[in-house]
């Protein structure tokens, strides 16, 4: 290994293990992932909800499941359309969480982006 190649590796390394000082950038980045993060968990973990409840539906309807009872057809439908209904709300309710949150968030996160535009 060349020596330049060798102090880029060191440089690098040093930098990794060094203590990192917090500037204004990583306070907005964190506002920001402050208002999508809780949103993103719950848009995920309800739509995961929501097809899960559809395939059991589906399952029933196949039959796959449930084959000895005589109302699994019906039951199989209706369990199917509540997941569908539970997915398509997903997107209203992913969207409401999301500008309620923006809402809250956004003075600070208006102040700390012009007061580094300013700088």
């Amino acid at each position: 290994m060349n020596k330049e190649l060798q102090n880029e590796y060191v440089k690098g390394l040093r930098e990794e293990y060094s203590e990192r000082k917090r500037d204004k950038v990583d306070e907005l980045h964190d506002l920001d992932r402050s208002v999508k993060l809780p949103t993103e968990i719950f848009a995920f973990s309800f739509g995961i909800f929501g097809a899960l409840v559809l395939g059991v539906g589906m399952c029933l309807a196949m039959r796959v499941i449930g084959s000895a009872l005589f109302f699994a057809l019906p039951l199989g439908v209706v369990i199917g359309c509540v997941g569908i209904g539970i997915v398509i709300a997903n997107y209203f309710l992913y969207r409401k969480i999301l500008k309620s949150r923006k809402r809250k968030y956004a003075a600070q996160i208006l102040a700390l982006s012009d007061e580094l535009l300013n700088d």
